[in-house]
């Protein structure tokens, strides 16, 4: 790494869907400013990012990797976020500590609707950011044009993006080959040339009028933000090209425009006009901290947790964006002292004494520090904004294939939950498994797969079991039960006559007595009602009975012989006889959803509800989401552990649900049938 003085420092997230060449730009983006010799594949798995087994053996990103180069005085901190919407709270967290953020996308327009979600978290917490329109070669074809491809990205960005889309570039295209841009700043041609910075070319005449149209549009945009251009505009006043990138910094900064460039990442073409464009407009630190609202004005530093990592040498590291001011090595944040200070290449640590505004490093061992914890020396900071923890969707019944190393597991889950803020795990008190819940299928084998890594936990997995209960439907009086036990000495005696009654739903359970006479003591009442409790844990479909009333009515004791424990047994007794009369139902937990998606797939959702048993509650336009509807329904669980699957691959991966635990409602009988079957079996009744 390179020890020249720098002048300034940027930070720059690449995000974008899965497989649209984001690591692979990183690569070029390093390797065309020196900071590697060689460039790596993802093919062949050298790259500097996605250097842990999970990413490597799936060729893709499952975590946010870090890499720093330096370029023209300016330092650059580069963030290569997941593009796997199973992944999308990495590159959230990642996101709230950038200056700006390229979107690196394929020029087909088909695919532009996955950009949507990050569109409008970008907009939403008015990130500026451009787009890196990559594999442009592929269109580059005797039937469409360079050209007309590019003009149909640019309409396709345009419907999913809330801020105007403006090209900065223009494609070169000869035969069927992509060569060259056109800097419509400049209006400067240039030539691809492999392994070096592009020729400048004459404009070709072919795509004169083409590329003044282009730039028109770019110029009348900023004109929209700016009354001297648009004045001299009017006046058909040319404007200067200091003035026209002053524009684009300004509204760049600002969000209010989105920049548009080309290339191909793999040849590294269009990878240095991009960072040319980082450089000159993209804003400076103390411009991103005062966006997010920090008074850089004052000494006291303050810092933001993006990403935490637990690596096997050096233990725990928190990635922090400096928001203002210095840290140092040993200085105390929150209470808690650093071990250290790194920058991250990679898989590399290079150590440092300290860091400055905007600089995003490596803080070793905080161990009472999580992601999205605002650091400072100032115990009464206000907390920095986070990004919002997305609900879980997806999950797994997890249990170690080692019975001994279940005293590991929730340390374990708790370090794997630090590194993954969108996981979450739950012991159910109803089956009592352990659930692992997080964004997909994917997502969760990748988590797995640490814990089997990192903490020596390989793990069994399944579905989790479904809570059901179980209800009655009718009225049973005066229920016998008695308990009468001889064995030497004092005996045992209870007697028992039980009303069972159903309860509307979600009344629970009530337990009463109507006792005269003193029939059953006092004392022993409260063994009657613990051995109904423990009955309706388990009732004779074999799952916990709810929504039950049970009266004492009447009974007889025995003035020696009696007990509480003796009337308990009873009272089960009673229950065992009477509940089987009750005509036992079948009870599944409902859940409340909404499931947000474009408008032109609400047919699909609604039929996905439908074709799960759900029941549609309605459906409305997303006020703040042009294009978007949410549809609000109730859906049983049993239905829901697939459905992310089925939403995504119906909706191009952009649908989305939220949902709560709701009621609960009779099973359908012949769903109950197959239900009951399966737990016969799996209890072996």
């Amino acid at each position: 790494m390179n020890q020249k003085v720098l002048s300034g420092s940027r930070n720059v997230a690449i995000v974008g869907p899965y497989l649209s060449g984001k690591t692979t730009l990183l690569e070029s983006l390093l390797h065309v400013t020196g900071a590697t010799s060689r460039k790596g594949s993802v093919q062949e798995g050298n790259t500097v990012g996605d250097g842990s087994p999970e990413a490597r053996s799936r060729q893709m990103t499952v975590e946010v990797n870090f890499a720093s180069t330096d370029c023209e005085g300016i330092h650059f901190t580069f963030l290569d976020c997941p593009g796997s919407v199973e992944f999308a709270q990495e590159t959230y967290n990642a996101l709230m500590g950038v200056g700006a953020a390229v979107v690196v996308c394929e020029p087909e327009p088909d695919r532009v609707l996955a950009l949507a979600p990050l569109f409008k978290f970008l907009d939403d917490w008015k990130i500026p950011h451009l787009v890196f329109v990559n594999k442009m070669d592929r269109v580059c074809t005797e039937e469409i044009r360079c050209a007309t491809s590019f003009t149909e990205i640019l309409k396709a960005l345009k419907t999913v993006s809330s801020r105007p889309v403006i090209p900065h570039q223009y494609p070169i295209g000869k035969g069927q080959e992509l060569v060259g841009y056109i800097d419509l700043v400049s209006e400067q041609a240039y030539h691809y040339h492999p392994g070096a910075p592009a020729d400048p070319v004459p404009l070709p005449e072919s795509l004169q009028e083409e590329e003044k149209k282009a730039r028109t549009q770019m110029l009348e945009t900023l004109a929209d933000f700016d009354d001297h251009l648009l004045e001299e505009l009017i006046e058909e006043i040319e404007p200067s090209q200091e003035e026209i990138v002053k524009d684009l910094k300004m509204e760049l900064g600002a969000d209010l425009i989105v920049p548009v460039f080309l290339g191909m990442a793999e040849q590294s073409a269009g990878v240095r006009p991009l960072l040319d464009a980082l450089r000159r407009e993209a804003p400076d630190p103390a411009a991103t901290s005062e966006r997010r609202g920090v008074n850089t004005s004052l000494d006291t530093p303050l810092a933001q947790v993006l990403k935490t990592y637990y690596t096997p040498q050096g233990g725990k590291l928190s990635l922090v964006r400096v928001w203002r001011g210095q840290l140092t090595d040993g200085m105390v944040l929150n209470g808690v002292r650093t071990g250290g200070i790194y920058r991250l290449f990679g898989q590399q640590q290079q150590s440092l004494a300290k860091a400055g505004i905007g600089e995003i490093v490596a803080l070793a061992r905080m161990e009472e520090i999580k992601t999205g914890n605002t650091l400072s020396t100032d115990a009464k900071v206000k907390e920095l904004p986070r990004a919002e923890q997305l609900p879980p969707v997806y999950a797994m019944a997890i249990a170690p294939e080692k019975r001994n190393d279940e005293v590991k597991l929730s340390g374990a889950l708790a370090k794997l939950l630090e590194e993954d803020p969108s996981l979450y795990w739950e012991q159910h008190g109803d089956t009592h498994e352990v659930i692992l819940w997080g964004q997909g299928e994917i997502h969760l084998k990748v988590s797995l797969e640490r814990l089997r890594r990192k903490y020596n936990l390989p793990m069994h997995t399944h579905l989790p079991h479904i809570a059901y209960k179980e209800t009655i439907r009718k009225p049973a009086s005066r229920i016998h039960g008695r308990y009468k036990h001889q064995s030497g000495g004092h005996g045992q005696f209870g007697d028992v006559y039980l009303d069972i009654q159903p309860l509307l739903r979600g009344e629970g359970f009530s337990f009463s007595q109507k006792i005269v006479g003193g029939v059953v003591p006092k004392q022993y009442i409260p063994g009657v009602e613990t051995g109904v409790r423990e009955y309706l844990a388990r009732g004779p479909l074999g799952f916990p009975v709810v929504d039950v009333a049970v009266t004492l009515t009447d009974g007889s004791h025995h003035s020696v012989d009696s007990s509480e424990q003796a009337f308990k047994q009873a009272a089960r007794i009673a229950m065992t006889e009477g509940m089987p009369k009750c005509q036992p139902t079948l009870l599944e937990p409902i859940a409340a959803i909404e499931v947000t998606a474009p408008s032109e797939f609400t047919s699909k959702v609604l039929q996905l509800v439908t074709t799960r048993r759900g029941q549609i509650l309605g459906y409305d336009a997303v006020s703040d989401w042009q294009g978007w509807d949410k549809v609000s329904a109730y859906l049983p669980q049993a239905e829901m552990q697939d459905f992310i699957i089925e939403l995504r691959s119906g909706t191009l991966g952009v649908g989305f649900f939220n949902w709560k635990y709701d009621h609960l409602q009779v099973v359908p009988d012949q769903l109950a049938e197959r239900v009951l079957a399966m737990n016969d079996n799996g209890n072996g009744k």
